[in-house]
């Protein structure tokens, strides 16, 4: 069996910021797959929701740029992951909240 290896992305930043997040980008997402239910994740895919926004926001993007557009694609699929994880946070909790109503009831 073959064991695949991960591969650090290779962004060169113009001013940096792309490593420093992608540093506390990678700890997040490690905590939301370590993480069992929905609602367990959520709180971590809010901050790194968070953290992405930081690389959207760039004052220094230039689209001319394959590192800037590569960065912001990246961080775009990257908030949208975090934004699917919150929502089935919430519903899980109110399913959780659901079913205990139920067995009060």
């Amino acid at each position: 069996m073959k064991k695949e290896t991960a591969r650090q992305a290779s962004i060169r930043c113009p001013i940096g910021l792309f490593p420093r997040q992608e540093e506390e980008i990678a700890r997040l997402t490690r905590e939301i797959d370590q993480a069992r239910a929905a609602a367990q994740k959520a709180p971590w895919a809010q901050a790194l929701f968070e953290a992405v926004d930081v690389l959207l926001a760039c004052e220094q993007y230039d689209e001319e740029s394959l590192d800037c557009r590569l960065c912001r694609n990246f961080s775009g699929l990257r908030r949208k992951t975090a934004t699917l994880v919150i929502k089935a946070g919430r519903l899980d909790d109110r399913r959780r909240r659901t079913a205990d109503d139920r067995r009060r009831s």
